[in-house]
C-alpha cells in the first residue's frame, strides 16, 4: 500500500483512498472500497481512465511513443529478436538463453498439428466464410478436442494449453485461407521456423516444394513481434474478462478473436489499404490530402495517428524499413505501393499533419506489406489474431495467477424508468 492518499469530497463528507504507484507510468487511485464507503461508483465509459488489473507484461507511454515488453523497447526486439524469443519473454518474464529458446521452439513445434477431425469441422463452413469467422469457431472448438488441459487451477494444464494455442494458431489461420481458396490444407513442417512454417502452410501446395523467402520470413516475423501484445486493449481486456469467470483458455482466446474482428480494433490495416486503393495513383494524393484537411468532408486518412500514441508509433519505425526490404526483394511494381510511399513522404513533411501528430502508424505499413506478400485483405485480421495470441495467453496466465483478481463485474449509471407497476394487457 502506498503512503499517499487521495481525498474525495462529496457535500459535507470526505473519503480517503490510497494512491498506488507502479514501476513506471501514472499513479492510480485505489477505489475498491468506494462503494462501501460512499455508496457511489465512478463513471468511465470505455474504462479509458480505469486500471482494471495489475500487470507486469507491457508498458505504453503514448505521449513519448514508448512501447516496452517486460521492459525491453519494441524497436530493439523487432530488430534483434525473433517471434519465438519474444513469445518466451512475454510468457516467462525474461529473455531466454540459447538452450531455453531451442527447448521452447521445440515444444511449440510439437503442438503444431491439429486434430484430424477438425478438417471435417472446416468443411462445415461455407467456402466464402470470413477467415475470422472460421478462427472464432475453430479456436472455440479446441476445448472439445483438448479437454485434457482445461483445468485452469493446474499450472501444468495452463502451460500445455498456452503452448497449444500459440503452436496451433498458424495452422488454424493457414487452413482458413486454404479452405477459402479451395486448396488442400498443408500439414506443418517442423523443420522450418514458426514463421517459415506458417508461410509454407499458407502459400505452399502438395504438388511441389515451397521455398521460404528469407526477406519475407523476416518481415512476417517482425509483423508478428509488433502485434504480439499491446497492453489492456479491447481484445486483451475481453480475454481477461472471459477468463475471470473461470472459462477455459480456448474459449477465452476465441472471445479475444471475436473482439479483435471489430473494424475499430483489428481491421485498421485493411481500412488503410482500402484507402490507398481509393486514392489510386500518386498524382491524386494532393486532392485527397485537401479532403482530409476539410472538416466537412467525410474522407479520413486511415493508418495515420493512433488513439494511444500521440507521438510517432514506435512500431511504425520498424515497419517503415521493412516495407522497402520487401518491395525490393519481391520486385514490387504497383501504383498502390508507389502511392503509399508518396503519401508517407507528404504526410511526414506537411505542417498540418506534423502539428496534429498524424504520423503513419503500424497499420499503414503492415497492410501494404501483407498485400505485397500475397495475403488477401480478409486475412489481415486473422494474422493479427495469430500474433496477438501470445499476448492474450500471457495476460490470461497472469490474471489466473493473481490472487487479487475477481470476476469482472462493471457497474452502470442507470437512466431507465424507476419502479412501476405492471399494467394488464387490456388496459395498455
Amino acid at each position: 500500500m502506498a503512503d499517499k492518499t487521495a481525498t474525495l469530497t462529496v457535500g459535507d463528507s470526505s473519503y480517503e483512498f490510497p494512491v498506488l504507484e507502479g514501476s513506471v507510468g501514472p499513479e492510480v487511485f485505489d477505489i475498491r472500497k468506494l462503494y462501501g464507503a460512499a455508496h457511489m461508483f465512478t463513471y468511465d465509459p470505455g474504462f479509458t481512465s480505469t486500471a482494471s488489473c495489475e500487470s507486469a507484461l507491457t508498458y505504453i507511454d503514448g505521449e513519448e511513443g514508448v512501447l516496452l515488453h517486460r521492459g525491453y523497447p519494441i524497436g530493439q526486439l523487432a530488430e534483434h529478436s525473433s517471434f519465438m524469443e519474444v513469445s518466451y519473454l512475454l510468457l516467462n518474464g525474461e529473455l531466454p538463453n540459447q538452450s531455453e529458446l531451442d527447448g521452447f521452439a521445440r515444444t511449440i513445434s510439437r503442438h503444431t498439428m491439429l486434430h484430424e477431425q477438425l478438417a471435417t469441422f472446416y468443411r462445415g463452413f461455407r467456402r466464402d466464410a470470413h477467415p475470422m469467422a472460421i478462427m472464432c469457431g475453430v479456436v472455440g472448438a479446441l476445448s472439445a478436442f483438448y479437454h485434457d488441459s482445461t483445468d485452469i487451477a493446474d499450472p501444468e494444464h495452463r502451460r500445455i494449453s498456452s503452448h497449444r494455442l500459440i503452436a496451433k494458431m498458424p495452422t488454424i489461420a493457414a487452413a482458413a485461407y486454404k479452405y477459402s481458396v479451395g486448396q488442400p490444407m498443408m500439414y506443418p513442417d517442423n523443420s522450418l521456423s514458426y514463421t517459415g512454417n506458417f508461410l509454407r502452410m499458407t502459400f505452399g501446395v502438395p504438388a511441389e516444394p515451397y521455398e521460404v523467402n528469407p526477406v519475407v520470413e523476416k518481415a512476417m516475423d517482425r509483423i508478428f513481434i509488433l502485434h504480439a501484445d499491446h497492453e489492456q486493449n479491447a481484445s486483451t481486456s475481453t480475454v481477461r474478462l472471459a477468463g475471470s469467470s473461470g472459462a477455459n483458455p480456448f474459449a477465452c482466446i476465441a472471445a479475444g478473436i471475436a473482439c479483435l474482428w471489430g473494424p475499430a480494433h483489428g481491421g485498421a490495416n485493411e481500412a488503410a489499404l482500402n484507402m490507398l486503393r481509393e486514392i489510386g495513383t500518386p498524382d491524386k494524393i494532393p486532392h485527397y490530402i485537401e479532403r482530409a484537411k476539410d472538416k466537412n468532408d467525410p474522407f479520413r486518412l486511415m493508418g495515420f495517428g493512433h488513439r494511444v500514441y500521440k507521438n510517432y508509433d514506435p512500431r511504425a519505425t520498424v515497419m517503415q524499413k521493412t516495407v522497402r526490404e520487401v518491395f525490393e526483394s519481391l520486385k514490387v511494381s504497383d501504383p498502390l505501393f508507389e502511392t503509399a510511399l508518396r503519401l508517407e513522404e507528404i504526410a511526414l513533411s506537411d505542417p498540418y499533419f506534423i502539428e496534429k501528430k498524424l504520423f503513419p502508424n503500424v497499420d499503414f505499413y503492415s497492410g501494404i506489406i501483407l498485400s505485397a506478400i500475397g495475403f488477401p485483405t480478409t486475412m489481415f485480421t486473422a494474422l493479427f489474431a495469430l500474433a496477438r495470441t501470445v499476448g492474450w495467453v500471457a495476460h490470461w496466465n497472469e490474471m489466473i495467477s493473481d490472487p487479487g483478481q475477481k470476476i469482472g463485474r462493471p457497474r452502470q449509471l442507470y437512466t431507465g424508468p424507476v419502479e412501476r407497476d405492471y399494467v394488464e394487457m387490456g388496459k395498455r
